[in-house]
C-alpha cells in the first residue's frame, strides 16, 4: 500500500520538475500520512538477494533454451543448471520459463498414414 503512494508521489515530483515546478514532497507525503524517512529509503531500496538471483537464473535459463535450439523443458533446463550446481526445482524453472515467455517445443511422433500398395500385396 505505501509502496504505491511513494510510487505516486515519485511520479508527482517528476511531472513537477519537467514542468519547471517546485512542490514539497514532504507536504505532499504528511498529507498522505505517510513517512518522509520510509519515502527516502524507499527511494534508495535495491532488490533483495532473491531477485537478482531469480533474474540471474532467468538469463542462464533462457541461454540453455537458446542453446538446445528451443527444445529443452524445465526438468532438462533444471538438470543442465544442477549440473552447474545451482540448486532449482523444475517446477521453479518452469515458473521463470513461463514469466520470460517460452516453452518447450513439442514434435509429434512420425506416423506414417499411407500404405505403399507394394507392402500390402505382401501381406
Amino acid at each position: 500500500m505505501t509502496s504505491a503512494i511513494y510510487q505516486a508521489v515519485k511520479v508527482q515530483a517528476e511531472v513537477a520538475e519537467f514542468e519547471h515546478r517546485r512542490i514539497s514532497v514532504s507536504e505532499v507525503l504528511s498529507e498522505l500520512g505517510v513517512s518522509r524517512s520510509g519515502y527516502f529509503a524507499w527511494q534508495h531500496h535495491t532488490s533483495a538477494e532473491a531477485a537478482k538471483r531469480a533474474e540471474r537464473i532467468k538469463a542462464e535459463i533462457q541461454d540453455i533454451y537458446d542453446s538446445s535450439k528451443q527444445n529443452y523443458g524445465a526438468p532438462k533446463i533444471a538438470e543442465e543448471l544442477r549440473k552447474k550446481r545451482e540448486t532449482i526445482a523444475a517446477r521453479t524453472v518452469g515458473k521463470y520459463m513461463h514469466e520470460i515467455g517460452i516453452k518447450a517445443q513439442w514434435g509429434s511422433p512420425f506416423t506414417m498414414t499411407t500404405q505403399d500398395s507394394e507392402l500390402s500385396s505382401q501381406l
